[in-house]
């Protein structure tokens, strides 16, 4: 049986340049916590919103809004925490 696994890539030069350009696309931002708060808290908020203002759209959007800033300030402060640790 063949084992193709054994035989020689072919188009090295190709394969290599491929590896160059995948260490710099796996950057990523550090504010992952700040994402996930930002979710969070616009869905409490329009949740909070919704139920405490007699189901005003306006008041839902505003305290959503609200919710969603909060969120990622806090999530920001976490990430900025953690970055320091490392």
């Amino acid at each position: 049986m063949a084992r193709s696994h054994h035989r020689k890539k072919h188009k090295e030069h190709l394969r290599q340049y491929q590896h160059e350009h995948d260490s710099v696309a796996q950057k990523t931002k550090g504010n992952k916590a700040a994402n996930v708060f930002t979710v969070v808290g616009a869905v409490a908020g329009l949740a909070l919103g919704y139920f405490s203002s007699d189901r005003s759209p306006v008041w839902s959007i505003l305290v959503a809004l609200a919710g969603a800033a909060a969120g990622y300030f806090f999530g920001r402060s976490l990430d900025r925490q953690s970055n320091k640790q490392h």
